[in-house]
């Protein structure tokens, strides 16, 4: 499988992006996931292929250009859709299934077919959920950095505390991941990107088991 460059992701980045303000917002997520993962790779040591998170990493997010409107506001009602819409996006660029699937298949810590059934989420009904290590690792990496505005990083327990209310499962596979990969050092990435450090991960709606 070829892996795009980070100089091809960025151009990919560059062409879907609607304003240079969606892309800074969009793009510098992606490398602050991206610098979240391979900290924990370092850290852990684990034999993951480095090239295809990265990848992963940097490409997860690209789903949301679609959901800026005319005026520049997101559509956060729509919000969760925007992992199956960049799924259609590398799709569309000739892109292998593999990274495709790091769009649609990183929300919160998983949906299921009964989460996007029982939530009434606007996407089609089939499981989302991570299956190579890969992915496990990018959806992980997600969970600590929000796009709010302004976008801020969230801590493991933070996040645990805010996933809760979709189930004890949940929380479980968040602890289940928070075991296998660790917790971030956090704080050297607020230093370089000027992020605060918050108790919340909200950005999307109530009713959807969201995330990054």
């Amino acid at each position: 499988m070829v892996i795009p460059s980070d100089e091809e992701i960025r151009a990919l980045h560059e062409k879907y992006a609607p304003t240079p303000e969606a892309f800074a917002l969009v793009y510098t997520h992606c490398e602050i996931v991206c610098a979240v993962a391979e900290q924990l790779l370092d850290r852990s040591g684990l034999a993951l292929n480095r090239s295809l998170v990265r990848a992963g990493c940097l490409l997860h997010d690209i789903g949301v250009y679609r959901l800026f409107g005319t005026t520049g506001r997101l559509d956060h009602a729509h919000y969760v859709s925007h992992g199956v819409l960049g799924h259609e996006i590398l799709a569309g660029e000739g892109l292998p299934g593999a990274l495709c699937r790091f769009c649609s298949h990183h929300t919160g810590v998983g949906l299921t077919r009964v989460d996007v059934r029982e939530q009434g989420l606007p996407i089609p009904e089939k499981d989302y959920v991570a299956e190579s290590p890969e992915e496990e690792l990018v959806m992980y990496a997600d969970k600590f950095h929000s796009k709010r505005n302004p976008p801020v990083f969230v801590t493991a327990d933070s996040y645990a505390a805010s996933v809760a209310r979709f189930g004890e499962e949940k929380v479980i596979r968040f602890k289940e991941m928070r075991t296998r990969f660790g917790t971030p050092e956090l704080n050297p990435l607020v230093a370089a990107y000027g992020h605060s450090l918050v108790g919340t991960s909200e950005e999307t709606p109530p009713a959807t088991d969201g995330g990054g």
